[in-house]
């Protein structure tokens, strides 16, 4: 399609590259719509990595506000890229699989970025002395303002009873090998928010992730579909469909406590307005020892 680019150069030479150096080769995926504002300094983030045995791949979903204009400036960094429109950012995802070489799969937002020079050569440095039978490595993430100063940081120690009722790997903090979609398929597109949470759940249901402790990997702007409340009840009920459909069983207390705060969130956001509610939410996040919003 005339919509889809390649640098087949640029591709080819980092999968050789990975043969004979032994380091993993490593697809950067950036999925976008309509992100003119902040494409660039997710992309600059990731064109400045130390890390070289890298490709970028963007998929596009038909922007119509300067965004495929910028991919197309910026495209010597970018080892395939295509605009067109998509049935949302999982099936952006699936398409961006079909052309990735990489050993290793990560997934960094458009309103995200890296959050220093050295996150991937820090992490590649795990990736090759990873247990064997490990295919999700993850690290920390920080949530930021537009100002970029930091709300908050997650990620823990893996606890899989926890991950069962919540997703408790920041996502652009997680590292897949290439084998988890050989064996378990694509991203389930029926899925709108948690397609990540139910990919992840068919592996580790059953087998361990790895964490890297004190790596921070990424910056993850607040207000995007992952942080912002307004999609905090959908987020939860996808989270039990997914749990449903892999027969995972709990007691979803930590979920059922999250679900009646996402519901007060909501209707003080109907009775009182966002700046009423927002000052009532950071008195509570104060309360329990962490940073306003």
């Amino acid at each position: 399609m005339e919509n889809q680019h390649v640098n087949h150069m640029l591709s080819d030479s980092m999968v050789r590259t990975s043969r004979v150096e032994a380091e993993p080769l490593i697809s950067v995926v950036v999925a976008v719509f309509n992100g003119v504002e902040t494409l660039m300094r997710c992309m600059d983030s990731i064109s400045r990595q130390t890390y070289k045995n890298r490709e970028l791949i963007v998929i596009d979903g038909g922007s119509a506000d300067g965004t495929r204009d910028l991919i197309e400036r910026n495209s010597q960094h970018i080892a395939y890229w295509e605009s067109e429109r998509d049935r949302g950012i999982y099936h952006a995802w699936n398409k961006a699989l079909e052309v990735a070489h990489g050993d290793w799969v990560y997934f960094l937002g458009a309103d995200d970025y890296f959050v220093d020079d050295y996150v991937l050569a820090r992490v590649a440095s795990h990736l090759k002395r990873r247990s064997t039978f490990a295919r999700v490595v993850y690290g920390c993430v920080d949530l930021v303002r537009k100002d970029g100063s930091v709300i908050e940081t997650f990620g823990s120690q893996w606890n899989r009873k926890r991950f069962f009722q919540l997703m408790t790997l920041p996502h652009q903090g997680v590292f897949h090998h290439r084998s988890l979609f050989q064996e378990h398929g694509h991203f389930n597109e029926e899925f709108r928010i948690a397609g990540d949470y139910e990919f992840l759940l068919r592996e580790l249901k059953s087998r361990d992730p790895v964490f890297i402790v004190d790596v921070t990997i990424a910056a993850m702007q607040f207000g995007g579909m992952s942080s912002d409340q307004r999609f905090s009840i959908e987020t939860l009920r996808e989270i039990r469909r997914a749990r449903d459909l892999n027969s995972v069983k709990v007691i979803p207390i930590p979920w059922l406590w999250a679900f009646l705060k996402a519901h007060a969130r909501r209707y003080l956001y109907r009775s009182l307005g966002n700046l009423r509610t927002r000052f009532l939410v950071n008195i509570y996040r104060r309360l329990t020892l962490r940073r306003p919003v």
